[in-house]
């Protein structure tokens, strides 16, 4: 997938607002693979609906999404599924990952799938975001801070082209912040592909090709 377009595209909560100004909603808007996007917002426009729109897991918005042209209302259940196991990883906000399961064994799951990553691969992640200590530890015991890069972990171990972010450094200080952005851009640049973060404040600090606000 090269681009992902969005066409006079707005949530429904948000018809009866005459007060919006953005960069994306009600705007045309190209997002191609290979660029960085940062998506800075206030609290309550709209940021996780977005990306919840793009990856297909709320249809609640007017307008169009499309991939490559194609048209995100058309697609099958399958071919959803085939666009985010191969096109398209997201890191949520609320992280989605099991309490109940080790940090290693949440990654396992979508690994044993993937076939993507080597588990030396994912160890080395591990030992860079400095949580090598928690990889098998059950992830209820661990901080958000640290289930954050859990997770970021776990979006990496697919094939993708573009990656979603909803505020993945939240509750980083400033070197896990930095440590995590190199892994996620060194992964990126090495697939190719575009990536997609949003913020309400503290936010990656990598060099991004175009900030939109919504």
């Amino acid at each position: 997938m090269l681009k992902i377009n969005l066409d006079n595209t707005l949530p429904r909560v948000f018809l009866r607002r005459d007060d919006i100004r953005s960069d994306v909603w009600r705007q045309p808007v190209t997002l191609e693979k290979g660029k960085t996007y940062l998506v800075e917002a206030s609290s309550g426009t709209g940021k996780s609906s977005l990306l919840s729109f793009i990856i297909g897991y709320r249809k609640d918005f007017e307008g169009n999404i499309l991939f490559d042209g194609r048209n995100s209302r058309e697609l099958s259940t399958s071919d959803w599924t085939t666009l985010r196991q191969s096109h398209i990883s997201m890191l949520f906000q609320e992280l989605r990952l099991f309490p109940e399961l080790t940090a290693m064994e949440n990654i396992e799951i979508k690994n044993s799938l993937t076939r993507f990553k080597t588990r030396e691969e994912v160890g080395e992640w591990f030992d860079a975001l400095g949580i090598a200590d928690k990889m098998h530890s059950p992830v209820r015991l661990m901080s958000f801070g640290q289930q954050q890069r859990v997770a970021m972990i776990r979006a990496l171990v697919q094939p993708f082209d573009f990656l979603l972010a909803d505020e993945p450094v939240s509750h980083l200080d400033d070197a896990n912040s930095a440590a995590m952005a190199h892994i996620m851009m060194d992964e990126a640049r090495r697939q190719g592909a575009g990536i997609i973060i949003t913020s309400i404040g503290k936010h990656m600090q990598i060099p991004y090709d175009k900030t939109l606000r919504l």
